[in-house]
Formats: C-alpha cells, sequence, structure tokens
C-alpha cells in the first residue's frame, strides 16, 4: 500500500512539474529577431567586384511603382510582420497591429516600446533601387523587392532616422552606430548583388571602403 501511495505522489508530482515547466515557457519572453544574418564580408567583397558601375538615372520614379506592405500571413502586412519579427515580447491585436513591445534601432542605438515610433527602412531604399536598374522590372518584381523578408532587406529603426536616411546611398549615409556599418554594407552589397543592380562610382568606393575594414 505504501508503494502505492508513493508512486501515486510522484506521479502527482511529475505531473505538477510538467504543468510548471508548461507555463513557464508560456510565458517566457519572446527572443527578439532581427534582419536575416547577410553574406561574409569576404562575400561581399566578391559579390561588389562583380556589379556593374552606372551613372544612376532616377527618369521615371515613383514609389507607388513598388507595391509594398502587401499581406504575407492573415492579417498582418510586411511592416507588422516585420515589426513582430525585429521587436522582444510584441503584443499584436486581432488586426496583426502592434500593441505594445520593445524594439532596438540598430542605427542610431535607440530603444523603443511604442511601434508608432519606428519605419521599416528598405535598406536599399526603392529610389535608389530604381536608379539602378529596377526601372526596367516588372511589377511583380518590384513588389517582391519592396516586401523581400529572406535577403536582409527589411529593418524596423527609428521613424526619424529612416527618414533622414532618405533614398542615400552608402556614400552619402551611414549609420552612426559604427560596429553596425559592417552588417549593413554587407547586406546592402546582397541586395543589390541578388536583384543584379548597378553601383555608382561613389557607392562602390565607399562600399569598398567599409568592406575593408570588416
Amino acid at each position: 500500500m505504501r508503494r502505492f501511495y508513493a508512486r501515486r505522489r510522484l506521479s502527482i508530482l511529475t505531473a505538477l512539474s510538467g504543468l510548471i515547466a508548461s507555463v513557464a515557457l508560456f510565458n517566457a519572453p519572446t527572443a527578439s529577431a532581427a534582419l536575416p544574418t547577410p553574406v561574409s564580408a569576404a562575400t561581399a567583397r566578391t559579390y561588389l567586384a562583380s556589379l556593374t558601375v552606372a551613372t544612376e538615372d532616377r527618369t521615371g520614379y515613383n514609389r507607388d511603382l513598388f507595391n509594398h506592405w502587401i499581406t504575407i500571413s492573415g492579417t498582418c502586412n510586411t511592416r507588422e510582420t516585420v515589426l513582430k519579427r525585429d521587436g522582444t515580447n510584441v503584443v499584436t491585436s486581432s488586426a496583426c497591429a502592434a500593441t505594445s513591445g520593445s524594439w532596438y534601432s540598430p542605427y542610431d542605438g535607440a530603444t523603443w516600446t511604442a511601434a508608432a515610433d519606428l519605419d521599416i527602412d528598405h535598406l536599399v531604399p526603392l529610389a535608389e533601387a530604381w536608379d539602378s536598374g529596377a526601372d526596367s522590372w516588372s511589377s511583380a518584381t518590384r513588389q517582391a523587392f519592396a516586401n523581400d523578408l529572406t535577403r536582409p532587406q527589411l529593418i524596423a529603426v527609428t521613424d526619424n532616422v529612416n527618414q533622414s536616411k532618405s533614398d542615400q546611398d552608402p556614400a552619402e549615409w551611414m549609420p552612426s552606430v559604427t560596429s553596425y556599418r559592417c552588417t549593413y554594407v554587407r547586406a546592402w552589397v546582397q541586395v543589390k548583388y541578388y536583384y543584379d543592380l548597378s553601383v555608382d562610382s561613389a557607392e562602390k568606393s565607399a562600399l569598398t571602403s567599409y568592406l575593408a575594414n570588416c
């Protein structure tokens, strides 16, 4: 009889331990994700060497030609998907809007707790892409570029920092957090290489210089 009760107590304790572990797992903070890891500096240097050098041409550019923030899953569009990916403890409404969470902006080192303080940056700006070859793309390719979650092209950053960056390339603008610059230029080159976009001479010179220090 004592063995029966001992086994019963052991069974109850095991069940309670499992329940406690499950509750702890459920309530554990959500890990912060970020920009998909770009290629290595060595690979980026190889990619850069193969890119066409050409003068930029913005003739005919219109942001509306890049259909962005499309539906990704359920009620979540591209912006909302990146906010969930890049944030910590992100809570969303039934419409997928982020109602709370914490976001670290690697461009300037700021941390925000309101989604309204963040922009989703196209690391290679849409206008820059147009200048570099996207003017000849189909609408479908421009849409894929503007919503690319696979390449290191979209990232949540401080809104006014993104606005100050605007459509500038690395010869004209770089993140103020110097430790992030290597990641930034590796990502820039990877995206340009994947989409077969050109670089202008000043842009290539700046990328070459930054990559040399990675």
